[in-house]
């Protein structure tokens, strides 16, 4: 009887639906990648610099806006930084997509949300040498810095990944000290 090459051992099925889930969150940051770029390319075809469009007045408005930093406009001008930083998370986040969210789908999700955000910042660093912000929010009354899609993705990730990891914890805590998560002696 001939063995068969280790690439053909375990599970066809669990490997299939594994590499339907990948190709699922791929899609997700291929999205993400895709409505942020349409819409910077609409703010930045559609309305000069500065032009502010109230959607909801004095809570939501479509602003023209441009930024050469990170959030709330720090390390303005530092592109190279930037550059390097994204590269890393990219890579850090397409690795950890790979290995550690197979079977958890929040976390695959979660890491496909960021990885959209991730690129498509980028992309505008690269290709603009500044991103393209127009999501204008007034909440209670706070003057919000203005962001776009990527920076949404990128937030919503990280809320789903923190649930994710406050899941994990409270279910290793469940399986060390049972259902009520107390140490029984």
């Amino acid at each position: 009887m001939h063995k068969l090459p280790a690439i053909f051992a375990g599970d066809w099925n669990v490997r299939l639906m594994w590499g339907y889930f990948l190709v699922y969150y791929y899609l997700i940051a291929l999205f993400v990648i895709f409505l942020d770029q349409l819409t910077k390319w609409l703010i930045e075809h559609k309305m000069y610099l500065g032009e502010s469009i109230p959607v909801i007045d004095n809570v939501l408005y479509i602003t023209s806006h441009r930024n050469q930093g990170a959030a709330w406009g720090i390390l303005q001008g530092q592109m190279w930084l930037f550059y390097v930083i994204t590269i890393v998370v990219i890579i850090g986040i397409v690795y950890y997509l790979q290995k550690a969210a197979k079977g958890k789908w929040l976390l695959g999700v979660s890491l496909a949300l960021m990885l959209g955000g991730a690129i498509g910042n980028f992309i505008d660093r690269v290709i603009r040498k500044e991103v393209v912000d127009f999501i204008h929010t007034f909440i209670f009354s706070y003057n919000f810095p203005v962001f776009n899609i990527a920076d949404s993705a990128l937030c919503i990730g990280v809320i789903l990944l923190m649930i994710q990891m406050l899941l994990e914890e409270r279910s290793s805590k469940e399986k060390a000290y049972g259902k009520n998560g107390t140490h029984r002696s």
